[in-house]
């Protein structure tokens, strides 16, 4: 699997197209401010591909405490091939020893895609990562806090990442 890190002058049409089709509205940046946010906040946005086809990409915010697994995406065409878990044994692999965070839809919510966001969840768990106990909610949609790696996450660390994002952009 190839890896190719994604840069403002690489964001092609691609894989914006996988960014807006792979998370629902109410989580996604606009993609302009997205692409900006590469270089202004040092985001590692990397793009994997099978030749020259593309699988998925991983949007990662390295921070000092811990890094931030932001974005997570496999073209659904390509879901359960087992090329999602490779991707991430090469994301964790990456930051090997270091602590590392995730949000993601929570599966202990009533909404229509639960077992989606269920089987999601034990995905990570299989992968090493732990539930915090930290959940925040944007509108009716609650996230779930997932961590590997040394050392715990708390509301204020949640707290200090939005204060940080809200730095570079803004959503209100």
């Amino acid at each position: 699997m190839l890896q190719k890190q994604i840069t403002p002058a690489y964001a092609d049409a691609e894989i914006r197209l996988l960014y807006e089709t792979a998370f629902p509205q109410e989580e996604q940046i606009p993609w302009d401010d997205l692409v900006r946010l590469i270089d202004e906040m040092h985001l590692d946005f990397t793009a994997y591909y099978d030749n020259d086809i593309l699988i998925g990409f991983t949007i990662v915010y390295p921070r000092p405490s811990f890094n931030w697994y932001w974005y997570f995406a496999v073209k659904e065409e390509l879901r359960g091939k087992g090329l999602g878990q490779q991707i991430l044994n090469q994301l964790i692999e990456k930051y090997k020893g270091q602590s590392c965070v995730l949000d993601m839809e929570s599966p202990r919510q009533e909404c229509a895609n639960k077992e989606q966001r269920q089987r999601r969840h034990a995905f990570y768990l299989r992968n090493g990562f732990r539930d915090t106990n930290v959940y925040r909610c944007w509108d009716d949609l609650e996230m779930t806090i997932m961590m590997m790696g040394p050392g715990t996450f708390t509301l204020q660390d949640w707290d200090e990442i939005v204060g940080e994002l809200r730095k570079y952009w803004t959503w209100e």
